[in-house]
């Protein structure tokens, strides 16, 4: 019996350590461009990005990279008001190649 006390304590502790150990399941992105929209008046004028365009620049982060590669999108993303936002925001626009 004691034995299988150990045995059953071990596999308990081991299971324990696994499971704190274990990388927390991100939040999946649904990656679409329209989510930036807070963000437009900040592009386009000298005003700074709410914590609204922040929020949505740093959840879409992730996404960078596809719309940089859409020819549709790039010119936005890569605009000087959108790297002026997205320094503002504490966000990198990556170099995605």
């Amino acid at each position: 019996m004691k034995k299988f006390s150990c045995t059953a304590l071990w596999a308990v502790v081991v299971v324990a350590v696994l499971l704190c150990e274990a990388p927390l399941t991100a939040k999946a992105v649904t990656c679409n461009p329209t989510e930036l929209s807070p963000c437009i008046s900040a592009i386009t004028s000298s005003a700074p990005p709410s914590s609204a365009c922040c929020g949505k620049l740093k959840e879409q982060k992730p996404c960078l990279c596809g719309y940089i590669k859409n020819p549709n999108l790039k010119q936005y993303v890569n605009s000087p008001g959108a790297k002026k936002v997205a320094r503002a925001c504490g966000v990198t626009i990556p170099s995605c190649t």
